[in-house]
């Protein structure tokens, strides 16, 4: 029995087909999807450097804002230290002059209640012989 020639001719046209099929669709099929998938995996590389990029930059921001940070505590303190040295000057001179004038006002004082004693002496023999004279009607001197 011989096979029906339908039967190899449908045998030949699906082996032509095949290769036909083969060479225009499934290659520049594979081909573009293979080249997809590399395009796919280069950028995802891309965003992968980008990213530890953009890390080791915030990374350095970071550090160079603790830098900052450090500096300006730094200057706030030797501000703080001279305005307080300033300060415990400022009071120290303060001190002196307050002392001074306080020790020159009790001098000033002192030699005012010397002259009030002393006009005082000669007020009060000065007064005692007015009495005196009143009392005896005479001049006590």
């Amino acid at each position: 029995m011989l096979p029906n020639l339908s039967l190899l001719w449908v045998v030949a046209f699906v082996l032509i087909l095949t290769v036909v099929l083969d060479r225009l669709l499934f290659r520049p099929i594979s081909k573009v999807m293979s080249e997809r998938e590399r395009r796919v995996a280069s950028a995802r590389q891309m965003a992968e450097e980008a990213a530890a990029r953009a890390a080791a930059a915030n990374a350095q921001v970071d550090e160079k804002i603790a830098a900052a940070r450090t500096e300006v505590y730094r200057q706030m303190d030797e501000m703080r230290r001279a305005a307080l040295d300033q300060r415990a000057t400022l009071i120290a001179r303060t001190r002196e002059e307050a002392s001074a004038a306080v020790a020159e006002a009790s001098a000033r004082v002192q030699a005012e209640a010397e002259v009030a004693r002393a006009q005082l002496a000669r007020d009060a023999d000065q007064l005692g012989r007015a009495a005196a004279d009143r009392i005896l009607g005479q001049n006590a001197s």
